[in-house]
């Protein structure tokens, strides 16, 4: 079955479905490199028009990848909610769009119908969306999970506290730590991108983060970002594991690039469930994920990178994560180039997760050899919180010294929630009270002025 559409005086046809959604997509470079970019602008509208009416239902009839051949593709299927479809089954991708923006639907509908949501409708979708309609329907999903805190609640930003080191030195990581801590930063989790990944040097790192946690009572988790077998074998020597991360992509055969398939990540889970570090709630996996990760790796299928990534948040959703975020521009600009595309990829992929369900953040970032700076981030830092995103990532100097690329700082944060009038998580506020990082009216204090911040500083040094 093909799909047309007809501008002008032209009539442009697409073969499948597959093709449809590439060539409806927004310019970026990824699709442009992988040849399945549309070919001019017209063609481009000419697709979205096809793409507007498109019944939903066709979607769970025309896999992008075949079902036998990938188990991200049988995952969707086999996990679809018909039950809750039936109030979906009837709109065309066009209708879909007018349902999502109409005044009436709210979070509790979006909530209701998450389970029904395909990744392909979220990305067709999109691809009919201005900026604003991004913004505004993500706007009015809730995603709440929660572990030791509770991240996702109206009104509320967290921060992932990353206090990377080039050579994993313990004082350097510590005195981080410190810093992000005093800006009110951590409550999404202290979590640590590790320069080696050998098991001893994980292990020590776990220790180190639990040690630095429990002696000051903090109410966050922390994560080393190693690969998921890592971690695996650090819980089995009695590694206190809050987090089980894992990179993760929208197909199978991307996703063996990453060296995981979803039995290994069942079996991680289960590992983490069993160690009961929760206090409050039992989301405890954590997924970064990133368009065009398909298509460097070779495994994309022919799928365009936006609906390629949205893929990966079917991966995600399977496994109830605390945390899950888009590292949106990190790859570089063959597959975002310019500020301008990285930019609406970030909206793009935090309204599909958060469509799906799932708890979407945004390490807001580029690498130096991107056509972007740090204004552009700026931009989609603050549409980000507009549009209620769940977390960001807090970065001394917003400059990441052991991965080499440009995120935000733990300023931008405190910039984020100032303009926004936004809060951290209730758990983590009240602490930061205890302590007296912030006042009674919730404003940072000066280090310098209060001797019980000093105390602490020396102490988490010296841990």
């Amino acid at each position: 079955m093909g799909y047309a559409a007809t501008l002008g005086q032209t009539v442009y046809r697409f073969a499948d479905l597959r093709t449809l959604l590439a060539k409806a997509s927004p310019r970026r470079s990824g699709d442009e490199l992988a040849g399945l970019a549309a070919g001019s602008e017209a063609e481009r509208m000419a697709a979205r028009r096809a793409l507007a009416d498109v019944p939903l239902s066709r979607f769970l009839e025309e896999a992008v990848i075949p079902y036998e051949q990938d188990e991200v593709t049988r995952l969707i299927i086999d996990s679809h909610d018909l039950q809750a479809f039936a109030q979906l089954s009837s709109f065309s991708v066009g209708e879909f769009r007018n349902w999502l923006l109409s005044s009436g639907v709210g979070a509790v509908e979006l909530a209701q119908v998450a389970p029904a949501i395909t990744p392909e409708m979220a990305a067709a979708v999109s691809k009919l969306m201005r900026n604003q309609d991004l913004i505004r329907v993500a706007q009015k999903c809730q995603v709440v999970t929660r572990f030791r805190n509770t991240i996702g609640l109206p009104g509320r930003l967290a921060v992932r506290l990353q206090p990377n080191h080039p050579t994993d030195d313990e004082r350097g990581i510590a005195a981080s730590i410190l810093d992000g801590l005093l800006y009110g930063c951590g409550d999404a989790v202290i979590g640590i991108n590790p320069a080696s990944d050998s098991l001893p040097a994980i292990t020590n790192l776990l220790w180190m983060l639990d040690e630095f946690r429990s002696r000051y009572d903090i109410p966050t988790q922390s994560c080393i970002l190693t690969h998921v077998t890592t971690t695996i074998k650090a819980i089995e020597r009695g590694a206190p594991v809050d987090l089980v991360f894992q990179s993760i992509a929208g197909t199978e055969k991307a996703n063996r690039g990453f060296g995981i398939d979803l039995a290994l990540l069942t079996e991680a889970r289960e590992a983490a469930l069993a160690q009961r570090r929760g206090t409050i709630g039992s989301n405890l996996m954590y997924f970064e994920t990133g368009q065009g990760s398909a298509l460097s790796s070779g495994g994309h299928h022919d799928v365009d990178q936006q609906t390629c990534e949205t893929r990966a948040y079917a991966v995600a959703r399977a496994f109830e994560p605390l945390l899950s975020n888009t590292v949106v521009g990190f790859i570089g600009p063959e597959y975002l180039y310019d500020g301008k595309q990285i930019l609406r990829a970030g909206l793009e992929d935090h309204f599909c997760g958060k469509l799906l369900g799932v708890p979407m953040g945004c390490d807001v970032c580029y690498t130096n050899h991107a056509e972007a700076d740090q204004d552009d981030m700026d931009n989609l830092l603050t549409l980000l919180g507009v549009a209620g995103i769940n977390f960001i990532m807090g970065v001394p100097g917003a400059d990441d010294v052991m991965l080499n690329y440009q995120s935000t700082s733990f300023h931008d944060a405190l910039y984020l929630r100032r303009v926004l009038g936004l809060r951290c998580a209730p758990e983590f506020e009240e602490w930061l009270m205890r302590m007296e990082i912030i006042d009674g009216k919730r404003e940072l204090r000066i280090a310098s002025e209060h001797q019980a911040l000093l105390a602490h500083a020396a102490g988490l040094l010296d841990a």
